[in-house]
């Protein structure tokens, strides 16, 4: 590994891509088996989403249908909330616990939540990091005994994307928050199908948790390559 720096990035990145398809896989897992258990509210994914947002007094955000399974989102730039298909038409326990969530960042848009408001400012700078930190780290690893600070400046761009991923997790662990006390408190899921949306959201923060781990190992081993050059 000494002899390959490369070789121990690549090393944790295929070891975290491991990890990351068997939460994956547990998630689509999950959301398979929630989506054949039918809400004995009967509503849609589509009419709780709205319902959330009038409880919450947002009229200005719109519930629309986009195309792909998990695609589901909300843009803070035109206040959508995004549904896949599936979650905007459905009326169970997955489809549930995926539209509250999506509008728990609408709520968090709308009450000016510090964590999402700083993960906001991060966006443009995060992809300028994005754009070019691969070529520098990489250049770095060549050069690092005629030109250190070339690979210091690619851990700094890297750093960037690692800030990027921690500040999500409050993020999304706060949207499920919001989204399954609302939905205990407005009734809308009894007290299994409040368990089953739970352990949906669960799997899906697990997602965020996996890659913002990812990224803090990657940072931490290119800051020890550059610590040990000489």
């Amino acid at each position: 590994m000494e002899g390959n720096p490369m070789m121990g990035a690549y090393l944790i990145g295929a070891v975290m891509m491991l990890v990351s398809w068997l939460v994956g896989n547990q998630l689509k897992s999950r959301f398979e088996k929630y989506s054949r258990t039918p809400l004995q509210s009967n509503l849609s994914g589509r009419e709780i989403a709205e319902q959330m947002l009038r409880d919450h007094g947002i009229a200005d955000v719109k519930v629309i249908s986009v195309k792909g399974q998990l695609t589901d989102h909300y843009n803070p730039a035109n206040k959508t909330v995004n549904l896949s298909e599936p979650v905007y038409h459905a009326r169970n326990a997955a489809a549930a616990a995926v539209a509250a969530h999506e509008v728990g960042h609408a709520v968090q848009h709308a009450t000016s939540y510090a964590w999402l408001e700083m993960r906001s400012k991060l966006v443009p700078v995060v992809s300028f990091a994005s754009q070019w930190m691969q070529w520098v780290l990489l250049g770095g690893i060549l050069m690092i005994n005629t030109f250190p600070k070339l690979l210091l400046i690619g851990i700094i761009l890297f750093a960037m994307t690692t800030v990027f991923s921690i500040v999500t997790l409050p993020v999304e662990y706060d949207a499920s928050n919001r989204a399954l006390a609302w939905m205990t408190q407005r009734g809308v899921v009894n007290r299994s199908e409040h368990a089953m949306s739970a352990d949906a959201l669960k799997w899906a923060a697990r997602t965020y948790l996996v890659a913002a781990l990812a990224s803090i190992g990657t940072l931490l081993y290119y800051l020890m390559v550059y610590l040990n050059r000489r």
